[in-house]
């Protein structure tokens, strides 16, 4: 993985379960279950799913006593750290602060300052974090009528108060997040935020909308983000199947080299001086390298316009033409008949990663 351009800015790291979030630690990935948590095995079922596609944190909505008791079973079955995310009752953060591995508390929906408190004192008492989960759609009355409507000021304000109770009751352990659906909104009060605060965040775009739509959303305002250096850990939401969110966050750390997991494919967008089908040898290398976790590089390109330069800086490369080129570690290796494409680079792949692994096991003595 080449190193990021990109300068992170040092926040103070807290722990959610194992995972650390914020300092030197890397970017972690998030999303939410939404299956019926009184559903124990559906629910267990998708964690799993989850973490299987690259999830280091999920969260789980806890809504009434029936949820909360079965999100203790929950925690008991799964490994990967949960996030209880509650909203409006805040005794239900006090019958989980046992289990969870960091409360989520929406301060727009909490009430009272007492309340928080409580809740403050359970999770020092348990020793987890808070997220303080600010959302434009979801602000105290009082700052909706000063300022008219949802802007970046106002859920700075609104993070801002809520911290100064975090602070009145000498409680740092916690992190934060001002999201909104629309995306200069979102940028703009993490920008404010960032400066003012050295507190781990997380980032997302909420109600991006549905797989397609929302991609593009999130990666453009998570993109602008992590760019500039903001953003501990991430969730992309969609109106899509959870594990959709953890793929399309992997794919935004790892093209902005903050991350890497399984083969990143580079490749051509195909044009008629193209000698195999780009796109189906594509896709079928994506279904057949989905379950790959390690880390390498594949080209896979049309024709010898920029074939051997992306080839050759690849640890698998092809370049199409009238006898078809495969690169290893950026040398030419053979030529390979169109028939042969697909079978050959997944071999060549499977190859180039045990050996990474003999010489990891080596060099671990």
């Amino acid at each position: 993985m080449k190193n990021s351009w990109i300068e992170r800015k040092k926040t103070n790291p807290i722990f959610v379960g194992n995972v650390g979030v914020g300092g030197d630690h890397p970017i972690s990935i998030q999303s939410m279950t939404n299956t019926n948590t009184a559903d124990i095995q559906a629910t267990v079922g998708q964690i799993k799913e989850l973490e299987a596609a690259g999830a280091d944190i999920v969260r789980v909505s806890v809504p009434d006593k029936d949820c909360a008791n079965a999100f203790k079973s929950i925690k008991d079955l799964v490994s990967v750290p949960l996030v209880a995310d509650i909203h409006f009752d805040y005794k239900i953060a006090l019958l989980v602060a046992d289990s969870a591995d960091c409360l989520r508390i929406n301060p727009g929906n909490i009430g009272k300052e007492k309340k928080v408190q409580e809740i403050i004192q359970a999770a020092k008492d348990n020793d987890i974090p808070i997220r303080i989960g600010v959302n434009a759609g979801s602000l105290e009355k009082d700052l909706q009528k000063k300022y008219g409507e949802p802007n970046s000021d106002a859920l700075v304000e609104s993070a801002l108060r809520h911290v100064d109770i975090l602070d009145r009751y000498s409680f740092s352990n916690f992190k934060l997040s001002l999201k909104a659906s629309n995306i200069q909104l979102t940028v703009d009060s993490y920008r404010k935020f960032s400066k003012l605060l050295d507190q781990p965040l997380h980032l997302g775009i909420t109600e991006s909308g549905s797989y397609r739509a929302g991609s593009v959303k999130s990666s453009i305002g998570l993109g602008m983000l992590l760019s500039e250096g903001i953003g501990d850990t991430i969730r992309v939401s969609l109106a899509s199947d959870p594990v959709d969110e953890v793929k399309i966050g992997w794919d935004i750390l790892k093209s902005l080299n903050l991350r890497s997991r399984g083969i990143r494919i580079v490749a051509c967008p195909s044009c008629s001086r193209q000698n195999f089908n780009v796109i189906e040898v594509v896709n079928e290398l994506e279904t057949r390298f989905e379950g790959i976790s390690e880390d390498l590089e594949v080209a896979i390109i049309g024709c010898y316009v920029n074939g051997p330069g992306e080839s050759k800086a690849a640890d698998v490369g092809l370049t199409g033409g009238p006898s078809n080129l495969l690169y290893v570690n950026g040398a030419p290796s053979k030529k390979v008949s169109n028939e042969k494409l697909v079978d050959t680079i997944e071999e060549q792949v499977k190859e180039q990663l045990e050996k990474k692994n003999s010489v990891d096991i080596i060099a671990k003595g």
